[in-house]
């Protein structure tokens, strides 16, 4: 049997820095230290990019601005004419995002950062209309993001869940302290609702992979 990546420290390591990040996303992770923010790793940021031109992603919604690491890395694997949408209730940080768009050049109308609460706000935007969701905000809420993540999302859409591993404690049955048994009911929501199509990918904190099926 071959070591599971949890006794291969150094090639998570060197999986995590695989892709090398620039000047931008490295001002970006800065910003985010200032807020105090807690920014994806840059093993997920490639992999979101990634993901994001792997579905072609014209629209996306993101739970979670934070300082613009995540919008960044989505932005990049999206066309030209993509549009993201990215809802945070820290003005202070999407403030940063604004700053690290701007410096990547992004024209403003490819992004939509709307100040509030994700759960005042994902019920406005429109049913099957969009090809990414990314859920990076309030663990607490992360079961009712699911519901909306799944009206939002098209047939064949993607739903991204960061922190998925939480620390290493989801893994962990003994942990039971509320933010964890939010995240494991998360995965177990996906994993077990026949209209998803479920991965659970090792990198960053843990991301968790789901295609809407048709």
């Amino acid at each position: 049997m071959s070591p599971t990546p949890a006794k291969q420290p150094a090639s998570w390591a060197y999986a995590e820095q695989f892709v090398p990040e620039d000047e931008v996303l490295q001002a970006a992770r800065a910003r985010a230290a200032d807020l105090d923010a807690d920014p994806v790793t840059p093993g997920v940021a490639a992999a979101l990019t990634v993901l994001a031109a792997a579905v072609r992603a014209r629209t996306a919604v993101e739970v979670g601005t934070g300082a613009g690491v995540s919008t960044l890395a989505l932005l990049r694997g999206m066309p030209e004419d993509g549009v993201l949408t990215s809802i945070d209730t820290d003005g202070e940080r999407q403030r940063a995002a604004r700053e690290a768009l701007a410096d990547e050049g992004v024209r403003s109308n490819r992004a939509r950062l709307i100040p509030g609460r994700a759960l005042e706000v994902l019920p406005r935007l429109s049913d099957a209309a969009y090809d990414l969701v990314l859920l990076d905000g309030d663990e607490r809420e992360y079961s009712a993001y699911l519901e909306q993540a799944l009206r939002l999302l098209r047939p064949g859409g993607l739903l991204a869940v960061d922190d998925a591993l939480w620390n290493g404690r989801v893994a962990d049955p003994a942990a039971r302290d509320a933010a964890t048994a939010a995240m494991r009911g998360v995965g177990d929501a996906v994993r077990e609702d026949e209209r998803w199509t479920p991965a659970l990918l090792p990198c960053g904190d843990g991301l968790l992979l789901a295609v809407k099926r048709p």
